[in-house]
């Protein structure tokens, strides 16, 4: 049997060197070598779930944290260090607009919707740029067409929207009346 802190460490090592969430699978897969050729058979997902939790554990008490989300887990800098990391290193990703915050609300809490039915939500009408850049980041789909005169796309979020804001599902999306103080604070911040 494989030891268990080996275990962990391989874990954390597949975790901090990736720059995307790991799905279960592939974090399966940096012990097939070692373990297939010593017990001739394969860890289960319901191993590497354990030894997750484990690890997240032992990073309790420390400045990073395990988290899951939709594609998968990452380790990242736990949100009240991740200040003074950006201080020392700032990167300089492109702000996000109020405007495509906006946008991207009305996807996600209302989903799927038309860009008429985003226009007729937020008043206004809705810039190319901005669904051209919610569908360069991948953060929304096309899924399917409304049956109406001129077929308009349907639009919905995608599992990399949920990995960008840390969510697991769109079940975890703050309240729809807290919106307007988050959209607030991302201005705030620089969100890659």
């Amino acid at each position: 049997m494989i030891d268990k802190a080996h275990a962990l460490r391989i874990l954390e090592a597949v975790l901090y060197a990736s720059e995307t969430p790991v799905p279960t699978l592939v974090l399966s897969q940096a012990f097939e070598d070692e373990y297939d050729t010593q017990h001739d058979h394969k860890i289960t997902n319901a191993q590497i779930e354990s030894w997750l939790n484990q690890l997240s554990a032992k990073l309790a008490d420390s400045a990073l944290e395990l988290i899951k989300t939709a594609t998968g887990y990452r380790i990242q800098v736990r949100p009240k260090y991740a200040r003074i990391v950006t201080r020392l290193w700032p990167e300089r990703p492109v702000r996000l607009s109020q405007a495509l915050l906006e946008t991207l609300s009305v996807i996600a809490y209302r989903q799927p919707v038309t860009r008429a039915d985003i226009e007729q939500l937020r008043g206004v009408t809705v810039n190319s740029q901005i669904l051209r850049t919610l569908f360069e980041r991948q953060w929304i789909a096309e899924d399917g067409f409304r049956p109406v005169a001129g077929r308009p796309a349907l639009l919905v979020t995608t599992k990399y929207f949920l990995d960008a804001f840390g969510l697991q599902s769109l079940e975890q999306l703050p309240e729809l009346t807290e919106m307007n103080q988050i959209i607030h604070d991302l201005n705030d911040k620089n969100i890659e």
